[in-house]
C-alpha cells in the first residue's frame, strides 16, 4: 500500500511539473499540449543592472558605472563592494518570486548585465578569449529554482550587452569612451559566446520561457536619429541576432528566441526572411494611448510573418493606464512583462523601496556638493538602503496589483481599508477600483506630449498610483498623506460599515489656500444626496468643519464625496 501511495505521489508530482517547453504555433505561444500560454510577467529591473532613475541619481549619474563611481567616492571601494554584495543578495529572493506568483504573475523577465557572467573585453587576460564568472550564472540558477517552485516561466533578457547596444547609456550601462557593440567585432563575438554559454547551461530547463537576445537596440546604422528610430535597413542588428540564434541552436534546439527591433525595440524595418521556426517578436510600449491603433503595427507584422508578438517591457504609468492596457492586450492575445520590480520612492510599481533621510542627504551632496559625508556615514546609509530592498521591508502596492489583475475583468470596487462608523477615515483611503467606479479625477494617465514632456496623473507622487493627487501631510493627526489639487467634477468613494441605521455628524479636516471657497457634496453610490458643506479659504492652516444628519443604512454604505468646486485639500473625515 505504501509503495502504491508513493508511486502515485511521484506520478502526480511529475504530471504537475511537466509543462513541456514553450514554443510558437502560428501567432500563439503554446505549451507541449498545444494550449495557449498567456504570459503575465514582470521584469526584475534594477537588480542585476541599475538605472539612475531607479535610485534617484539620474540628475548626476545615469549608467550604473557612474552610480558606482559616486558610491566609491563617499564610501570607498570596500564600502561600494559591501553595498553591492548586500544589494544583489536582498534585491531578489525566493520571497519575491513566491509573492509574484501569489499576486498573479506567471512569468518573469530577467534583465541581465553581461559583466556578472563574463569580463569586459578590455579586462580579458587573453585577448579574444572569454573568462566566465560564476556569480551571474549562480544568481540565474537560484532564480530559476524559485521560478520552478512556483511554476513561473523565466525569460532571460540580455539587458546590458558587451559594449552597449546603442546611444541610450542608461539602459545598458554603456561607457561611451570604450568600443560599443556595433563598432567592435570582439564585443559581438563575446555577446554570441555568452548566449551560447547560457543556452548550454539551460537547454534542458522547461521553465526557461525564452531567450530575449538584445534589449532595446538603439543605434543609427545609416539613419539620422541617434537612437535608430528612423533606420530603414537595420542590417547589422538582424545579422547579429541571426548569428546569436545560430550559436544557440548548436546546443539548444528547443527554447523560444525573442527578437527586438531598433529604436528601443520597435523598429523592425529591413527584417529579412525569418531564420528560425521558433521566434517571437518583442515590442516595448510607454506613454502612448491604449487604443487599437497604438499596437496595430506590431499586430500587422505578427500576421504578416505568422509569429507571436510579446510586449516585453511596459509600465511607468498610472493604474488606469495599466488596466486599460491589459484589457487591450488580452483582447489581442499579447502577453506582457511590466517594468520594474523595485524602485526607490515609487508609486507606479508593485513595490516601493523606502527612501531614508540619510540617503536623501547623500543625494543632495552628489547633486549639489558641499560638505562631504564621512565614509562611516555613507556606508551605514547605503547598507540601510540595501536592507530596505528586502521584500519584507518594501511597501507592497496593493492598488497597482489590483489594477493589473482584478480590475481588468471586474468593475466592482473593494474597500482599501475596513472603515467602520463611527470612526475616522483618511481621504487617501478611498476604495480600490477602476476610474469611474472608485473615483474620478481630471488627470489620470501618463502620455507623451512633446519635447520630453508628459501628462501627469498623481501630481504629488505619493502613496497611490491612481489619478488622485496625493501629497505629504504635516497636520497633527495624519496617515502622512492628503488628497490635493482637487478640481470641479472630481469625486472619491469610501466603503463604510455601520452597525446601525442612523444619522451621523460628518467632520471634514481640510485646508484651502486659494481665495475661493470649495464645496463638497456627499452622496450615495446611487446618487442620493446625503449632505453638502462649504470649505472656506484657510490659507495653509488645517481646519475642521461639520455637517449633520448624514444618513447611513445598517451594514455596508458606499459614500461619495463630490467636489462641486476645487481648491480644497482633504486630510480626513470623521463620522460621529
Amino acid at each position: 500500500m505504501l509503495r502504491t501511495t508513493v508511486l502515485c505521489a511521484l506520478l502526480l508530482s511529475q504530471f504537475g511539473n511537466a509543462q513541456g517547453f514553450l514554443k510558437t504555433q502560428g501567432q500563439k505561444i503554446v505549451n507541449s499540449k498545444g494550449e495557449n500560454i498567456y504570459l503575465k510577467g514582470l521584469g526584475l529591473g534594477g537588480w542585476m543592472l541599475q538605472e539612475g532613475y531607479m535610485l534617484k541619481t539620474a540628475d548626476f549619474a545615469g549608467p550604473q558605472y557612474q552610480i558606482k563611481e559616486k558610491i566609491a567616492e563617499v564610501a570607498g571601494e570596500d564600502g561600494k563592494n559591501e553595498f553591492y554584495k548586500a544589494y544583489l543578495k536582498n534585491g531578489i529572493t525566493k520571497k519575491d518570486i513566491d509573492s509574484l506568483a501569489k499576486w498573479g504573475f506567471n512569468s518573469i523577465r530577467l534583465p541581465m548585465h553581461y559583466n556578472l557572467y563574463t569580463l569586459p573585453i578590455e579586462k580579458e587576460p587573453v585577448k579574444g578569449q572569454n573568462t566566465w564568472l560564476e556569480e551571474g550564472f549562480q544568481m540565474t540558477d537560484n532564480l530559476l529554482k524559485w521560478c520552478e517552485d512556483n511554476k513561473i516561466y523565466l525569460i532571460l533578457d540580455l539587458h546590458a550587452v558587451p559594449g552597449g547596444q546603442g546611444n541610450d547609456a542608461n539602459i545598458s550601462d554603456n561607457d561611451k569612451s570604450k568600443p560599443n557593440l556595433w563598432e567592435s567585432e570582439e564585443n559581438q563575438k563575446k555577446t554570441i559566446a555568452l548566449w551560447k554559454k547560457l543556452a548550454e547551461r539551460y537547454k534542458d530547463k522547461e521553465w526557461i520561457g525564452g531567450y530575449d537576445l538584445i534589449n532595446e537596440p538603439n543605434y543609427p546604422f545609416t539613419g539620422k536619429n541617434p537612437n535608430g528610430t528612423d533606420e530603414m535597413s537595420n542590417a547589422p542588428l538582424w545579422k547579429l541576432q541571426k548569428d546569436i540564434t545560430e550559436a544557440i541552436r548548436q546546443v539548444d534546439k528547443k527554447h523560444i528566441i525573442i527578437l527586438e527591433g531598433n529604436g528601443w525595440g520597435n523598429n523592425y524595418n529591413g527584417l529579412p526572411k525569418l531564420w528560425d521556426d521558433n521566434l517571437v517578436l518583442s515590442f516595448h510600449k510607454y506613454w502612448t494611448t491604449n487604443s487599437q491603433d497604438a499596437i496595430q503595427n506590431i499586430i500587422d507584422l505578427r500576421e504578416k510573418l505568422n509569429v507571436p508578438a510579446w510586449l516585453g517591457e511596459t509600465g511607468e504609468n498610472s493604474n488606469v493606464w495599466f488596466t486599460e492596457l491589459n484589457q487591450l492586450l488580452l483582447k489581442n492575445n499579447i502577453g506582457y512583462a511590466y517594468w520594474p520590480m523595485k524602485k526607490i520612492d515609487n508609486i507606479a510599481g508593485v513595490t516601493n523601496v523606502k527612501i531614508t533621510p540619510d540617503y536623501q542627504k547623500l543625494l543632495n551632496y552628489w547633486k549639489n556638493g558641499g560638505t562631504k559625508p564621512t565614509k562611516e556615514f555613507a556606508k551605514k546609509t547605503l547598507m540601510k538602503i540595501a536592507y530596505n530592498y528586502k521584500l519584507e521591508n518594501v511597501e507592497v502596492k496593493k492598488d497597482v496589483i489590483d489594477a493589473l489583475f482584478r480590475q481588468v475583468n471586474d468593475e466592482s470596487t473593494r474597500p482599501y481599508k475596513n472603515h467602520i462608523a463611527p470612526g475616522r477615515i483618511f481621504a487617501t483611503e478611498y476604495d480600490l477600483g477602476r476610474f469611474g467606479s472608485a473615483y474620478s479625477d481630471n488627470d489620470f494617465q501618463n502620455l507623451w506630449v512633446s519635447n520630453g514632456t508628459h501628462t501627469e496623473w498623481n501630481s504629488g507622487n505619493k502613496m497611490r498610483n491612481d489619478g488622485v493627487d496625493i501629497y505629504a501631510c504635516n497636520d497633527k493627526i495624519t496617515n502622512k498623506y492628503y488628497v490635493g489639487k482637487t478640481e470641479k467634477g472630481e469625486w472619491l468613494q469610501y466603503t463604510v460599515n455601520s452597525n446601525l441605521a442612523k444619522k451621523y455628524k460628518l467632520n471634514i479636516r481640510y485646508n484651502n489656500d486659494s481665495a475661493q471657497a470649495s464645496e463638497l457634496v456627499i452622496k450615495t453610490e446611487n446618487g442620493d444626496d446625503l449632505g453638502n458643506i462649504k470649505l472656506a479659504p484657510t490659507g495653509k492652516a488645517w481646519k475642521t468643519v461639520s455637517v449633520n444628519n448624514i444618513n447611513l443604512v445598517k451594514g455596508e454604505n458606499k459614500l461619495r464625496l463630490y467636489f462641486e468646486a476645487g481648491n480644497a485639500n482633504l486630510n480626513y473625515f470623521e463620522l460621529q
